[in-house]
């Protein structure tokens, strides 16, 4: 995962200005009774006394007996660290995924910053800064009350004008532009890295953002948040095989006390990052792990999915035929163009190999050749049935 800010931050946090929102809400915390303490300003209640609003800046500077007129003119002073306390606390929340995932994408700890933190991270605002999520490139920017601006479409569209995009502002709307890629082929797998271009949601605010990105990506910040929190519960290979039945029962013949090489075939072949975003977290069983990485995904993926189920059932079916031996004649380089079109159909790389390039051996028209000279009539490599009553 890539993240991508402004290259340089001015010296200085941008101008802004303290709405009467953040304001109303620093007085109703403070006459309940509470504290505010961010981003160096610190204000407490009146005292026992009932002497006044009482504030300590980050320079030292403390302030007592204030009125309510008084705690105006110190927090507009020090609107960077009110609007952000404002913001982070009291409309975004402190706790659940779509708050982990907003301070994420402003780098801010989940428990908060320190006085440079908020300063810094503010000029950075101003500019605008953005993370990659999958193939999305989530953006956020300052308004001038310390509110944010978001932004979501393809990370390869990055430097794309967004006038040049078709716009949309409900996150509901992702589901359909998602649902084909670029190609206009089916997407069963959500999080595969098939996501299509041409599109941006812009002027988001920070439930719209957190519900475009879980419609595209279905309960990826959920999963990461409770990672985060130490509390993703793991699905692993085998516990999962264990709870199919049905037409999906016949997986669980697959493991016969031989090993786990099949489910190392199985990673292999559906769970690479070439084929799926997330970050495989499940292995064959709690204590075995499997011996294929789990990608570089920046949300997990908790337990075999459905694509994996289903394919898996073929997969058990095929693996329990018994094995013969073919005898096949091929020069040396008809044997390697055979490979070279496993390959090329396994990375999905058909479509790049140019018409005129005979040298690649999966082109279409050397394989056509292939074909032509090694099928017979019926479609058997070098004439070679399948089963040996077909002769």
């Amino acid at each position: 995962m890539a993240d991508r800010a402004p290259a340089a931050a001015p010296a200085d946090p941008p101008d802004v200005t303290l709405g009467g929102a953040a304001f109303d809400a620093l007085v109703r915390a403070l006459d309940a009774g509470e504290s505010v303490d961010h981003g160096g300003f610190t204000a407490r209640p009146a005292d026992a006394d009932g002497d006044g609003y009482r504030v300590e800046a980050a320079d030292g500077e403390r302030h007592e007996g204030l009125s309510e007129s008084g705690l105006h003119e110190l927090a507009s002073a020090h609107a960077t660290a009110v609007t952000d306390w404002h913001f982070l606390t009291e409309r975004v929340g402190e706790g659940g995924p779509r708050a982990s995932f907003v301070r994420w994408l402003e780098g801010v700890d989940v428990h908060g910053v320190d006085a440079e933190g908020v300063a810094a991270r503010y000029a950075a605002l101003a500019d605008g800064a953005a993370r990659e999520w999958g193939q999305l490139l989530v953006s956020v920017r300052l308004g001038d009350r310390g509110d944010r601006v978001y932004e979501v479409r393809h990370a390869d569209e990055a430097g794309a004008d967004a006038a040049d995009l078709d716009g949309y502002d409900d996150p509901l709307e992702a589901r359909r532009l998602v649902k084909f890629d670029d190609d206009d082929r089916y997407r069963p797998l959500k999080t595969a890295p098939t996501l299509p271009t041409g599109w941006v949601f812009a002027a988001l605010d920070h439930r719209s953002v957190y519900e475009t990105v879980e419609t595209v990506y279905p309960a990826t910040v959920a999963n990461w948040h409770r990672e985060r929190e130490g509390e993703l519960d793991v699905n692993h290979w085998r516990e999962t095989m264990e709870r199919q039945s049905g037409i999906y029962g016949v997986i669980r013949t697959w493991d016969r006390g031989e090993g786990h090489e099949h489910v190392n075939w199985v990673a292999e072949a559906t769970c690479d990052d070439s084929q799926c975003l997330k970050r495989r977290e499940w292995e064959y069983d709690e204590e075995t792990d499997l011996d294929v990485d789990g990608g570089d995904g920046v949300f997990p993926c908790r337990e075999p999915c459905s694509l994996v189920v289903s394919a898996a059932r073929k997969w058990t079916k095929l693996e329990g035929e018994t094995e013969r031996t073919y005898e096949f004649e091929l020069t040396p380089s008809e044997k390697e163009q055979v490979e070279a079109i496993i390959d090329a159909v396994a990375d999905d790389r058909t479509d790049e190999i140019r018409e005129a390039d005979v040298y690649e051996g999966a082109n279409r028209y050397r394989t056509r050749f292939l074909r032509a000279k090694r099928f017979d009539e019926a479609g058997n490599l070098c004439g070679v049935p399948t089963d040996a009553d077909e002769e």
